[in-house]
């Protein structure tokens, strides 16, 4: 029954004369009217007939649907009802999972390609939306539109970005270097940026992040393309607004290169676990089983306390006079030396900051490993970059947003 009545409402869309008849998209001549066509359409009310008007080109041959055009449904049989619910399936779980979930909670019964295709048609859409979005607030900035707010926004804004492996065909890692043992790549990077607030601390006065303020930005791309995606999302989120921004990453070069491009004046974080990591690797490197424990623990305690001058002294007096071990341990420390001002540790927790960036290591499980890093998954660059754009549109709560523009045609 809602079927047929959707049939009637259509036909008030589809047919009809139109005030101006529509100029052929190639040669841009009058087209003439080819009658009435007709297509059946899946929506989550079950199929429905729709009556559309043809215009037809006769020099260059081409034909448009005018009706197609107004309600989004070009090149597709499903109505952006249907879409929406197979995008937002398939974000969450792998497309046979989603096809069995469509068919119990809404009778609508696809197989999973066809999920698979209209998941990554729409994932191309929002990207699409998003990079207009961006584009328009990277314009504000170079143009000097966006200015600092007189009244700064309370709290602290922190941005966070890492990278995490998503699994490639094999056809597509051609040439690639990669991590296995004949040099070889299994994966391409996927980098993911999160933004969010920070207002409150807890009982023991340690800083608590605003529910619902995450939001995330991603793609498998160049970290300079990567780093104007990030720069807009911090654009969106208010950057400006902001009297204190905080930027927390590992110490990658790439990480160092985008902070210093696009956000020149946050306060700048090495995360304390990778910190860590590289102390723990040093102390492997420089000393002895039976001692290590005891003078590790002094080394982290310096850390912590982020005195990094006293820890890369204490550090260097171990290194043995040559060897591979040497410059080995060398790079370790100069790792410590060239990121000192980002791991004064203790001075940032005293001016209220998170110092780890647990906020990004869990959504590059959350937001792309759960999604696509499964056992047995494949992708396509391109595949992949959808889902991962579908993935974040869904995470940061914009996919409702989109779905508005795209019914306005808003940009």
């Amino acid at each position: 029954m809602g079927a047929r009545y959707l049939e009637r409402a259509l036909a008030k869309v589809g047919q009809g004369r139109r005030a101006t008849p529509p100029r052929c998209p190639r040669c841009r001549r009058v087209m003439r009217s080819a009658g009435v066509k007709y297509k059946s359409l899946r929506s989550i009310l079950g199929p429905a007939r729709f009556g559309r008007s043809c215009f037809a080109c006769e020099p260059c041959g081409y034909r448009c649907f005018p009706g197609d055009v107004e309600l989004g449904i070009e090149n597709t049989a499903f109505t952006p009802g249907a879409l929406r619910m197979m995008a937002k399936a398939a974000s969450r779980a792998p497309f046979a999972e989603a096809a069995e979930d469509l068919a119990l909670y809404a009778n609508l019964r696809v197989p999973p390609k066809t999920v698979e295709r209209a998941a990554e048609a729409i994932g191309r859409e929002i990207q699409a939306w998003m990079e207009r979005q961006d584009a328009a607030l990277l314009l504000q900035a170079r143009t000097a539109q966006t200015l600092p707010s007189l009244a700064p926004a309370p709290g602290v804004l922190y941005i966070e970005y890492d990278g995490t492996g998503v699994p490639i065909r094999r056809a597509e890692l051609k040439g690639r270097k990669g991590k296995q043992e004949d040099g070889s790549a299994k994966t391409r990077e996927a980098k993911l940026g999160c933004i969010f607030t920070q207002t409150t601390f807890d009982d023991e006065n340690r800083p608590i992040r605003d529910p619902c303020t995450t939001t995330y930005t991603g793609a498998i791309e160049s970290s300079e393309a990567f780093g104007k995606r990030l720069y807009a999302e911090a654009l969106r989120r208010g950057l400006y607004d902001y009297q204190r921004v905080v930027l927390i990453t590992d110490g990658a070069h790439y990480n160092k290169s985008i902070a210093e491009l696009h956000f020149p004046n946050a306060v700048r974080i090495i995360d304390l676990y990778h910190a860590f990591q590289h102390l723990h690797q040093l102390a492997a490197l420089l000393l002895a089983q039976s001692r290590r424990k005891a003078v590790e623990e002094q080394w982290c305690e310096l850390l912590e306390r982020g005195d990094i001058e006293t820890l890369t002294a204490r550090t260097t007096s171990y290194l043995p006079r040559s060897g591979a071990t040497r410059n080995e341990a060398l790079t370790q420390i100069n790792y410590f030396q060239a990121n000192a001002q980002a791991m004064r540790y203790q001075d940032f927790r005293d001016r209220g900051f998170f110092v780890g960036s647990g906020v990004i290591e869990a959504g590059c499980k959350s937001v792309i490993g759960a999604r696509l890093k499964a056992s047995g998954m494949l992708w396509s660059e391109q595949g992949a970059n959808a889902i991962i754009a579908l993935r974040c549109c869904v995470c940061s709560g914009r996919f409702e947003q989109f779905w508005e523009d795209r019914a306005t045609k808003t940009p």
